[in-house]
């Protein structure tokens, strides 16, 4: 199976609330690690998520050991929303 990663950074303007964690994680810039893999036997080239990870705390503070939390794309894709609400 082929696999490929793909990193990008996140930012949030406020406080987040995310349903594996107690407390809310600051406003700041994260690294957001999604993992795929290629979909066989199709006639195009696709991929899956097969895990997304959020890299915590913010890369602008300074820390010695950094975690990596397994989170659903769609809890993330949720808190942006909040985060940036748009008006029509």
């Amino acid at each position: 199976m082929t696999e490929r990663t793909t990193v990008c950074l996140i930012t949030f303007r406020h406080p987040f609330n995310l349903e594996s964690l107690v407390a809310p994680l600051d406003a700041g810039t994260y690294r957001l690690v999604v993992d795929e893999e290629l979909i066989e036997g199709l006639s195009f080239t696709a991929y899956r998520k097969v895990a997304t990870h959020l890299e915590i705390p913010a890369i602008s503070v300074e820390a010695v050991r950094r975690q990596s939390l397994k989170v659903s794309s769609d809890e993330i894709a949720s808190a942006l929303r909040i985060d940036y609400p748009t008006t029509e």
